[in-house]
Formats: structure tokens, C-alpha cells, sequence
């Protein structure tokens, strides 16, 4: 088919050539995103380097079309192709068909709701071992910390880690990994379909990717012969599929490299736009505050505050599937080998499904679960974040535990932006808070006064 008469069956998009759309896609996502929704509604088309077209969707009636058809046309793993050089071939998140629901079947058990409770303890502990860090009456980010508290937390779920040693030298290069990984000289070789890690071996990033890589490697081995834990990596490696076969140790290695980034990154970033919310609006606050006090774990209404968090503050801009046959999307017949990408930003601030969208409401949230076609943060369909329940626990975990044992506000300024770190995106600034004192002296030495407003 010739280009034309393909550009033909496209929704309208920019005009500009693609290295012109590539470069503002990678410098300012949501502002190419709202400008192609003010001039071209709720689909249009993007030419991207590395990528080629990708039709972008915020209409809850198409997206719903895109995660209820069928997985063999709607290929979500070829979608994530940008991942495959960090988190490997094997990951959940890179397969189709049926290597995709084995795969999701095996890794299904250990994120389970039932076993949440068994995880509560572990993100008390080091929740409150973090706080216990942060000082008192001068401004700090707070997303390092957040990412330090979730990095932690699935360090010891995943692998019962506890020796201080082991877990320090690998969360230190995890953190040090995903930092590089997140700056401009690495993300645009992935944005453009380039394996960093293959054609620039020296660089420090592949350099602590091979280390990283050695440790796990090393760790399976270990495992294998030692006694079963409770945690992630003990189910994993006594989980057997219909044949009866387990994971190799490439597929842990994949599986567990996912668990690692995604199960860690965008968790950190959600709590630390949570808290920039909560802080932000007073009354909020004030309500959130006054649950707690009554429900020290947390109530419906902070459920309702994280929901609304990540909807007015979506992590991820878009989820994508690539297109193995035509696929008929509301008048267009979309071509075999484009990507469809449903825009989780864009349709989290649709008038139509959401009243007053820019305004922080969690009362939209109260007694109602959101549409599965409209509430994108964990993606949808069957290839809905496998672990959607661990993070909402989590969230709810970490902010009752903080809220209950510290008073935090914002520093004078406006509010954070929303700006890309990696794929994320993520406060600017990295939400920074003034802790003004310890309500439990218990978490820590000595007060500070804090310093004149």
C-alpha cells in the first residue's frame, strides 16, 4: 500500500515530518497532546522515528473497542517493544498470545488481593525506617524518598531480602540504573528504537545493567537449592504452568527485572504526586486527617484520593497496541502495522466523563468504581497491570503511615508541573515538602524548629 493512499485511512494528524513530531514528543509530550486534541478531536495520527504511526485515542466508546478485541490482532507486547533491551524478551509486559497468558497465569498468584496482608508489615517498617531520615524544617524532595520506600518494599516481597549488605548493593545500582535510564542521553536512543545497552557496551548504564543482571542470575542459582520463603521469587520458582514446565532462569531474570522497575518506579511517582495533591488542597488534608484519626490505616475516602491522583496526575501518558490485521475504530479502518494508543492523560480530562476535570475531586471516586474505559492508570482489558492491587495497597500503606506520624507541608511556589522522567511523568521538582514535625518522637531523635515562613 502506498504511503498516501495509507495516510489516507489514518486519522489527521501534524503535518510536520516526523523527526519535527519525534522531537516534541520527547520535550513535551502533554503539550503536543492537548494541541492534536484542540485541532483534531478525540483521534488523531502521529508520525514517530523508531515507532512509525500511532493513532491515539481518548474516546472511552474506542478505547473500550481497543481492550475488549481480540488479543491476536491487538498485540500489547509488540506495543511495549521500547522496554525489550531493559526488561528482556521474557517479560510479561514484551509477550503476545499465548506465551502472554502463560506467563500472566504463573506470575497471577503472588499479587493476588488475599495476600496483601502478608505485605503490610514489611511497607509499615520501611515506611517508617525512612521517615525516620528525613530531616526536620528544611525543604526536601520527597520522590527520592518515595522511590527509596517502594524500591525497598519490593526488594523484600520479591526476594526476602534482609541482609542489609545484600539489599543495599542491589537497590543502589537499581536506583542508580533507572536514574540514567531516565535522562535525555539514554531515554531518546529507547524512545527511538535503539538498544543502548548493545551498541554502547562501555556506557555506565550498560555497565551497571550487566552487574545487575549477574546478581539475579546469581540469586536464581541460589534460590533454587535453598528452602522456600513466602515471597514473590519462592512462588515463582515452585509455579507450574498446564504443562506442567517452569520458568527458566532467563524468564525469572525477565520477570523479575519487571517486577523491579515497573513494580517500583511508577508506585514512588503516584505516592509523590498523592502528596502534592493532598498538601495542595486543604481541605483534603484537613478530611484525610480526620479518617485517619478514626481509621489509622486509612477509609474510603483515601481510596477515593488516591483514584482521583491518578487521574488528574497520570503516570503514564498513553498504553499502545500494535495491530497484526485492519481494525475497524470508529469511521476509520485502521491499517495492519500501526500502533493504537489509548491516551490515558488525554481521557482522564474529558469534560464529558469527568465535571470540572483540572479540579481535585475524590468525591468523584466515593461509593463508585471507575469506568474501565475512562480510569486508565493500570492500563485495561487483559492486559491490565498484573499489579494493580499491590500498588493501590501500597499507596494506601505508605500515606496513612506518613500522614498518621508526621505534619508535611508545601513550600511557598506554585504547584509542581507535570514533566517527563523516562517514561513517566512526574512532578517537577520531585514534590518538594517541609516536614515540620514528628507527631510520634518515637520515629526520631531530636525536633527542629522549623525556620521562619
Amino acid at each position: 500500500m502506498s504511503s498516501e493512499r495509507r495516510r489516507g485511512r489514518l486519522p489527521q494528524g501534524p503535518r510536520q515530518p516526523a523527526a519535527v513530531q519525534t522531537a516534541r514528543w520527547i520535550a513535551s509530550p502533554l503539550t503536543l497532546l492537548d494541541d492534536c486534541q484542540r485541532r483534531y478531536g478525540d483521534l488523531f495520527t502521529l508520525r514517530l522515528i523508531g515507532i512509525g504511526e500511532v493513532v491515539f485515542v481518548s474516546a472511552p466508546s474506542a478505547i473500550k473497542t481497543i481492550f475488549l478485541g481480540d488479543p491476536e490482532v491487538l498485540h500489547a507486547g509488540a506495543g511495549n517493544a521500547l522496554l525489550r533491551p531493559v526488561l528482556g524478551s521474557s517479560s510479561v509486559l514484551l509477550l503476545d498470545g499465548s506465551a502472554h497468558l502463560r506467563q500472566r497465569r504463573l506470575l497471577l498468584p503472588p499479587f493476588h488481593g488475599e495476600r496483601m496482608q502478608a505485605y503490610a508489615e514489611v511497607m509499615q517498617k520501611v515506611t517508617r525506617t525512612q521517615m525516620a531520615r528525613w530531616p526536620v524544617g528544611h525543604p526536601f524532595a520527597l520522590a527520592p524518598e518515595t522511590r527509596a520506600i517502594t524500591l525497598e518494599v519490593i526488594l523484600r516481597t520479591v526476594f526476602g531480602i534482609e541482609e542489609a549488605a545484600q539489599l543495599g548493593h542491589l537497590s543502589q545500582l537499581l536506583a542508580r540504573l533507572l536514574d540514567l535510564l531516565s535522562q535525555p542521553v539514554t531515554l531518546v536512543p529507547a524512545l527511538l528504537g535503539w538498544d543502548l545497552f548493545r551498541h554502547l557496551p562501555r556506557a555506565p548504564a550498560s555497565r551497571i545493567k550487566r552487574e545487575v543482571d549477574r546478581l539475579l542470575y546469581t540469586e536464581i542459582a541460589r534460590r533454587r537449592s535453598a528452602p522456600r520463603g513466602t515471597d514473590v521469587l519462592s512462588m515463582l520458582l515452585d509455579a507450574r504452568d498446564e504443562d506442567g514446565k517452569a520458568l527458566s532462569d532467563q524468564e525469572l531474570r525477565d520477570e523479575l527485572m519487571t517486577l523491579l522497575t515497573a513494580g517500583h518506579e511508577t508506585t514512588a511517582t503516584a505516592l509523590a504526586w498523592t502528596f502534592e495533591r493532598i498538601l495542595h488542597e486543604r481541605a483534603v488534608r484537613v478530611r484525610v486527617e480526620e479518617e485517619l484519626s478514626a481509621q489509622p490505616d486509612g477509609g474510603d475516602y483515601l481510596d477515593a484520593v488516591i483514584k482521583e491522583s491518578l487521574r488528574v496526575r497520570p503516570i503514564i501518558p498513553i498504553v499502545a497496541r500494535q495491530l497484526k490485521r485492519d481494525l475497524v475504530l470508529d469511521r476509520f479502518t485502521l491499517p495492519e502495522g500501526v500502533r493504537v494508543a489509548p491516551c490515558i492523560y488525554l481521557t482522564h480530562k474529558r469534560a464529558d466523563v469527568y465535571p470540572e476535570p483540572e479540579r481535585f475531586r475524590p468525591e468523584r471516586f466515593l461509593g463508585k468504581k471507575p469506568d474501565p474505559y475512562a480510569w486508565l492508570p493500570f492500563g485495561g482489558g487483559i492486559r491490565r497491570c498484573l499489579g494493580m492491587a499491590f500498588a493501590l495497597f501500597e499507596m494506601k500503606l505508605v500515606l496513612s503511615t506518613v500522614l498518621s506520624h508526621a505534619e508535611l507541608r508545601l513550600p511557598a511556589g506554585a504547584p509542581a508541573r507535570m514533566v517527563r522522567r523516562g517514561i513517566t511523568l512526574s512532578p517537577s521538582g520531585g514534590t518538594r515538602v517541609i516536614l515540620v514535625k514528628r507527631r510520634d518522637p518515637a520515629l526520631c531523635p531530636a525536633q527542629a524548629a522549623p525556620p521562619a515562613a
